[in-house]
This record gives C-alpha cells, structure tokens and sequence, in this order.
C-alpha cells in the first residue's frame, strides 16, 4: 500500500534562490509592524483596559438591532461604547472604565438591565477594575519577556553560533509579525492573546530546530558542499514533516476558527495565521539567514577536529 506524499521524497527545489524576496518583504512587514504599533497600538480587551463587557443574545421574536444597541449605550454618559455584532445575532458592548471603582461598574450594569432586559438576555458579563487590569498587564508582559528570553537562552545553547543566530532571528521575525496581525486586523489583544503568541513561539522553535538539527547533520556529512546546496538539501529532506505537521495543525485550528464559537475565534484565528507565519520563516528566513552570516558547510567541525589532532600530538 503506497502511503500519502505531500512532498516528493527526492525534491530539489531550490529554496535559497527566493531569499532575495523574502528577506525585502519580511523587513518591509517588520518596519511596517513596527510603526502601525507605535502609531497604532494595539486594540486592547478589557483584560488590560478594565471596564464592563456584555454580550446581549435577542429573545426569541426579536430581531438585533446593533445600531439601536449602540445609540442607546451611547446615550448612557459613560464615554464612548463599543459596540460589536457577534455570531447569530448576539451584540458585545463594551463600556469604558468608570470613575468611583466597583460603585460606577454597578451603575453601568444597573443602565444596561433597565435598557437592554426587554428584547436581550445578558450571556455574558465581565467587569475588570484598574488595579486588576494594570497586575494582568505587568503579569504578562513579563511571562511573555521571560518567555522569550528563556526560548532564545536555549537557542544559543543548542546550536553552534551561526545556527543559534538564525533561529533567533527566525523566533524574533514570528513574533513581530503576529503582533502586527493584532495592529493590522484589530483583533482583540487579551490574555488569550498571550497565551496565542508563546505557543506560537513554541511552535517556530520547533521547526526550527527540525531544520537546523538536519543542517548541522549534513554539515559534517557533507563537509565541502557549498551552503546554498547545503541548506537546500537540508530543507527538501524535511519538507515532507513540515509539511504534515502544518496541515494536521492548520486543519485542527480551521476547525476551531468555524466551529469553536466568539470566545476563542480570536486565539484560533492568530494560531492558524501563525503556523503560516512560522513555516515560512523556517524556510525562507531562518536558513537563508545562515548565507548572509557567512556560515561554511563543516567549517566549524573542522576547527573541532583540528583542535583535537592537535592535542592528541601534544
């Protein structure tokens, strides 16, 4: 029985001739991220802003009406409300945070059943005072920094220079671009959204160890290829698991996206984004990155075993 290809067995595609457009792009998107994210910013939830989310689901015979949702919210005095239509017909509002800690929460609350209880049941309610959202912000901005610190700390310890260098440049690369899929689609950016970009983090230190692990095999296999042959060779012997293990991922996450409801659209649409995003740049900027730096097919391991003749002879 012939078992399923996604990629040949023997390709040769060369991969390393399309690093003089991927590099230009993935610096104009980088840039780009970098300044839509100080001009910007991020569309923060109420996780790190505080204030009062409610989602209304119309009762039966009633029809949603978002505008009308909007201009009554509006109406209240509370400042500027945000106002979203979910999945079949239910509305997310979203009310600023409110002077007089949980005294002006509760007035919020008490408008919002006077004016929404006749035509709209309450699913969901949330409220986030200022000291909780300001410990969640200092909370995960330091998991996320740690996070990373510690992924890059293990890159640098588990390959040789030239290869710890361009795995970290390839983890660097994927989280900037995620962050500016926050900046550019306006997702909601929450503590769901932290725990979307470490696992994305994880998943890029994984194909990249995949392929770099296979390159420095044949570094010392192959010990006077050139590294444009070296590094193609490298990526067409793992395409085949790169490729099956972002389709199983991406069609898991597909199905989230369709299927698991508002609560975690958000998480399933930046992890499948994000598995795109750390395929490429496992192909086409962590390994071509080893071009620029200069890296020499056995060059290191040569050193090594030079070193070691010689102080066999002393």
């Amino acid at each position: 029985m012939r078992l399923l290809r996604l990629w040949p067995d023997e390709s040769h595609f060369d991969f390393m001739r399309l690093r003089r457009l991927s590099f230009p792009l993935s610096a104009f998107i980088s840039v780009a991220t970098v300044v839509l994210f100080l001009q910007i910013g991020l569309n923060f939830g109420i996780d790190f802003k505080g204030g009062t989310l409610v989602e209304l689901r119309p009762k039966p015979g009633v029809t949603s009406d978002v505008g009308a949702v909007r201009h009554t919210a509006n109406d209240f005095g509370f400042g500027e409300t945000e106002v979203q239509e979910l999945g079949q017909g239910s509305i997310s509002v979203r009310f600023p945070l409110q002077a007089g800690g949980e005294t002006g929460q509760t007035l919020v609350m008490q408008k919002a059943h006077a004016a929404f209880d006749k035509d709209y049941a309450f699913d969901r309610v949330e409220t986030v005072g200022p000291r909780v959202s300001g410990e969640l912000v200092q909370s995960g901005t330091i998991g996320v920094v740690l996070s990373v610190v510690a992924v890059l700390l293990y890159l640098w310890f588990r390959f040789e220079r030239e290869l710890a260098l361009g795995a970290i440049v390839g983890t660097l690369h994927d989280i900037v671009i995620t962050v500016g899929l926050f900046v550019i689609t306006r997702i909601e950016f929450n503590m769901t959204s932290i725990a979307a970009i470490l696992t994305i983090v994880g998943y890029s230190l994984n194909e990249t160890v995949v392929v770099f692990d296979r390159t420095r095999e044949l570094m010392r296999r192959y010990k006077t290829m050139p590294t444009e042959e070296l590094l193609n060779l490298s990526i067409n012997s793992t395409m085949s698991r790169t490729v099956m293990t972002a389709m199983s991922t991406a069609l898991s996450l597909l199905a989230l996206v369709l299927f698991g409801g508002e609560a975690i659209k958000g998480f399933s649409v930046v992890m499948l984004a994000g598995v795109v995003i750390c395929t490429y740049s496992a192909i086409f900027v962590s390994t071509p990155f080893l071009i620029y730096i200069g890296l020499q097919a056995g060059g290191r391991s040569q050193a090594r075993d030079t070193s070691s003749l010689k102080q066999a002879a002393e």
